[in-house]
This record gives C-alpha cells, structure tokens and sequence, in this order.
C-alpha cells in the first residue's frame, strides 16, 4: 500500500516546487486551504476525486503524482512491490503496474471499485491523454462528457479524455479493469 506520510510529503513537495501557498492551491483546485492542509499533514487521505483534481493542477496523471521520484527506476517491478493506493471513502483500490519511469509515454495500472461505488472527475489531469480501458470482471458505467458506455468483462475502450469522467459499477460484483494511459 501506498504509505500516507510518503504521500502527504510527495503532495507538499510539489506544491512548494512550483512557489503556490495553500490559499493558492486552494484556489486553483477547488479544494478547500483545510482540506489540503490536512492532507499534507497525513491527517487524512486524499479521494479518489481530490486526487484527480490535484492530478489535473500539477498536469500530471495521478500514476505520476504519486510515483516516488527515483534516479534509476527498475524495468522490472514484482506484484508484490507495485504501489496499491486506496480511497477509503470509496473502496476504489488502485495499482501501478508498470515501473516508475520518466521517459516513457505509456503506463500500466489496474483498478477495483466495489458494487454500487461511484468517482467522478471534473477534468482529466492531462488534457487529451490516450486511454484504454479492458475489463477484467464486473460491470462498469463509464460518463465521459455525456457520451456513456457501458463496459462487461472483456469489453476494452480507447478514449481520449478531454473533460469529465464518472466512473460507476451498478453491480452486483465489482468491478476490476487494467487501464494504459498514453502521453504524447
């Protein structure tokens, strides 16, 4: 699991990088001077909507904004060492399949959300990024602007994503898909 207090320190750090105070952040993110601060605090953990709203800010994905920064990334990462983030107002499980790198302009990640459970982003992180979504079980409702698609096990869809996203699984089961996401 994705260890809080790296986090917290991962999400001041960049604030601080690029000169904004809290109030600023604030600003620009829609999230509240209190929340975020409690946040770099470690006092709480980040949903999976805040994230996407900070992700959206630093115009980074949310793999990259919470990749540890490393000078020399492994090729190869075991399951067991893949980051697992997890939203505990929503149960969503995220992992980061693919090795930390910089210089590559695709990633790997794999997500779960329980039955009944939804996400909703008011802007991707980075405009126009490449996605593709596989099924992997359960059934999942994808919102993208007002384009809707309904997605069953082994099911994949490529999008770009330009401006909202909501993320719904109406269940029974959960849902679990692996996502690559394209820079260019």
């Amino acid at each position: 699991m994705i260890d809080e207090q790296k986090l917290a320190q991962r999400l001041s750090m960049l604030r601080v990088n690029q000169g904004w105070s809290l109030e600023m952040l604030a600003e620009k993110s829609g999230i509240s001077r209190a929340t975020l601060s409690r946040i770099e605090r470690a006092e709480t953990s980040p949903t999976a909507t805040l994230l996407g709203k900070l992700s959206a800010v630093y115009g980074l994905t949310t793999s990259r904004l919470l990749m540890a920064v490393e000078d020399n990334p492994a090729e190869l990462i075991r399951q067991a060492q893949q980051p697992v983030w997890q939203d505990v107002h929503t149960g969503f499980e995220r992992r980061s399949i693919s090795p930390p790198a910089r210089d590559f302009q695709a990633e790997l990640m794999s997500g779960r959300l329980g039955a009944g459970a939804s996400i909703h982003y008011d802007a991707p992180p980075v405009f126009g990024l490449e996605q593709h979504i596989w099924m992997l079980s359960g059934v999942l409702e994808l919102r993208l602007d007002t384009q809707l698609y309904r997605l069953e096990t082994g099911d994949c869809l490529r999008f770009h994503l330009y401006g909202t996203s909501t993320f719904y699984v109406p269940g029974p089961d959960d849902a679990h898909y692996n996502i690559v996401i394209c820079r260019s």
